[in-house]
């Protein structure tokens, strides 16, 4: 096993942890919607059922979300109908994707939330106490985590399907005048119009979008107007949209944001699903990227089949030792690392940015100088020595910038195929409201 591949691996859960750190902050109000009154049946989905209490349940959690940012709260009824949706699809990706082989082990959410609670200050047991103080079963508590890494496979798996991003394309978006420009702070509300709609149809989704716009220039605030009025998922968080460079923008949103003054409001923007309207709330400029890069050489020694645990420890002293002799790191990396894609060349990490392979291993290179070795350390890998042979901070502007125009272009792709993937899953299943 490399370095690399495990610091891969790692990353792998890190674009969900996020949404299971809201769930983590909000685990009281969730307890507070779990009451004793008689449960009934608020959907059905294909063969499985949406109770009451899980509808309940989940709107305490954005209430008490919308409370946290300082939002006025709209009517619990107008938030019903979009939440009882949301609990719909997410049902149904997770039937999806255990219809197509998609597993999730307890090895992956004990994982998971070991990830959690680290960003909590907390160890595992004192996350399921702290869980467990507040009335919610830490069984159920799993059981969301697995729910949530099983759709975000699913989603995965979607845009995997995806033809790959070429050379071309990056440099027709790196050409391209916004490109590199400014970045808008945004928060959108979306008024959905079928993509089939007659003129009719798309005439009175323009008129509901103008009519939102109103109301907001008018003092309602937006994101009460999100929670009220928005058909996006990201509605029950106030339509939050994040950062957002304007070179992976549409060119008619791009326009309407640059037309828009901040705090302001853009008229609304006609789309393939209906019509936005934008909240342009800050604006950043994109810097010149300056990074700090190390060049150092690692040796480890993975314990396994051939070598027990002990072994391996009385090896990495053993080899730390002979280093402090005076014998040459490089050549005792060749002869006994264990990092297969290093070993062969002295174990040589040739010029890296900071964190590039893992916390641990940052950590231990920020404590260096040049030309010293670190003492043994262990990870989850194996033990390991560390030796620092130089710093540098490097002008990484251009590479940052295809890096950056790539994974726009990716998002985009991805963004575009996994809608059009739920879309198609929404108005294939069965699904039976009885709110």
């Amino acid at each position: 096993m490399s370095l690399k591949e495990d610091e891969t691996r790692m990353l792998h859960t890190q674009h969900w942890i996020g949404r299971l750190m809201v769930v983590v902050a909000l685990v009281p109000a969730l307890a507070m919607a779990q009451d004793a009154r008689l449960d009934r049946i608020v959907a059905l989905v294909e063969d499985d059922i949406i109770l009451q209490s899980e509808l309940d349940q989940a709107l305490a959690s954005i209430e008490a979300q919308a409370r946290a940012r300082g939002d006025r709260l709209p009517p619990r009824s107008a938030m019903e109908e979009q939440m009882l949706e949301r609990l719909i699809l997410t049902r149904l990706e997770v039937l999806r994707a255990q219809d197509t082989g998609i597993r999730v082990s307890d090895t992956d959410v004990d994982q998971a939330l070991q990830q959690v609670a680290r960003q909590n200050d907390l160890s595992l047991d004192q996350l399921r106490r702290a869980i467990e103080a507040d009335g919610i079963d830490f069984r159920e508590f799993r059981a969301d985590v697995r729910e949530e890494l099983l759709t975000s496979r699913l989603r995965q798996r979607v845009a995997q399907s995806m033809s790959d991003i070429t050379e071309t394309e990056v440099d027709i978006l790196i050409a391209s005048d916004r490109f590199g420009g400014a970045e808008y702070l945004l928060s959108q509300i979306l008024i959905s119009v079928p993509e089939t709609a007659s003129a009719a149809e798309v005439q009175e989704g323009r008129e509901r979008a103008q009519d939102v716009r109103r109301r907001i220039a008018e003092g309602l605030d937006f994101s009460t107007a999100a929670l009220t009025f928005s058909q996006s998922p990201d509605a029950l968080e106030g339509g939050d949209v994040g950062w957002r460079p304007l070179s992976s923008l549409p060119p008619n949103f791009a326009e309407a944001i640059e037309a828009t003054e901040l705090g302001g409001v853009t008229e609304p923007i006609r789309t393939g699903t209906g019509f936005l309207v934008l909240h342009v709330r800050d604006q950043r400029e994109h810097a010149e990227i300056i990074v700090e890069e190390f060049r150092a050489r690692h040796l480890m020694v993975e314990p396994g089949e051939l070598m027990t645990a002990d072994a391996a420890q009385e090896r990495i002293f053993n080899l730390a030792d002979r280093i402090d002799s005076g014998e040459d790191f490089a050549e005792l990396a060749r002869r006994y690392s264990n990092d297969e894609t290093s070993a062969n060349i002295g174990g040589l990490l040739n010029w890296f940015r900071a964190g590039e392979y893992g916390r641990e291993i940052q950590s231990v290179l920020e404590g260096l100088e040049p030309g010293q070795v670190s003492a043994p350390f262990r990870t989850q890998m194996g033990w390991h020595l560390l030796k620092l042979e130089e710093t540098r901070q490097a002008d990484r502007t251009a590479e940052t910038m295809r890096e950056e125009a790539r994974d726009l272009l990716f998002r985009q792709k991805a963004q575009d195929e996994v809608e059009r993937f739920l879309r198609q899953l929404r108005n294939e299943s069965f699904v039976e409201i009885r709110l």
